[in-house]
């Protein structure tokens, strides 16, 4: 059959779309989380998506589409920018931004916090809780959906707490409670030519 009739399939899901939110549930995220997807997509709108635009129109312009790689792949390269502007619309309209540093001094574990804990065995782990679309395992950070932070959330120093894992239930011990500090304002000095 000829190319011209079929249509190629696309995911359903976004190849970056993080863990899905819960059903009724806020995308809580800190003020650099998101400052940091807001960056991402005026980029998108502003820098990459007309780039890509106008690498297309000029494929388009040499005639047979068919076979133009450059025209192809823009085309799809267009859809996949296209796919992550929605996603990250849809992110940032329902976002709940939560700033972690007013619990500064807190010994309770709250979104934002740095939290420190130790199983069973004593075995001591530190993780970050943030939102889905900020947190990045590899830093130790972890969504505040996952289950180690739902665990972890609105206990203190001291509490111990289940954390049901495929293996069954583990008791954790909070260790230590950390928040980031609070910006600290420049001081307003006045001029002389004010006085």
């Amino acid at each position: 059959m000829n190319k011209a009739f079929t249509k190629e399939t696309e995911p359903d899901e976004e190849e970056w779309a993080a863990a899905p939110l819960p059903v009724g549930g806020k995308n809580y995220m800190t003020p650099q989380g998101y400052e940091s997807l807001r960056s991402e997509l005026l980029d998108l709108i502003d820098s990459e998506r007309p780039k890509v635009v106008e690498i297309v129109h000029w494929a388009a312009s040499n005639g047979d589409r068919s076979e133009n790689g450059d025209y192809i792949y823009g085309k799809k390269r267009l859809r996949e920018i296209d796919r992550r502007i929605r996603f990250l619309t849809q992110r940032l309209e329902v976002a709940e931004i939560s700033n972690p540093s007013i619990h500064h001094g807190s010994d309770q574990v709250f979104f934002g916090a740095t939290t420190t804990y130790a199983h069973g065995d004593g075995q001591q782990r530190s993780v970050t809780i943030l939102g889905i679309d900020e947190a990045d395992s590899a830093l130790g950070q972890i969504s505040w959906v996952s289950p180690v932070a739902r665990a972890l959330l609105k206990s203190r120093v001291g509490d111990e707490v289940n954390l049901v894992t495929p293996q069954g239930v583990q008791v954790i011990e909070v260790l230590k409670v950390e928040y980031p500090a609070p910006a600290v304002s420049a001081p307003v000095v006045k001029s002389e030519e004010g006085r």
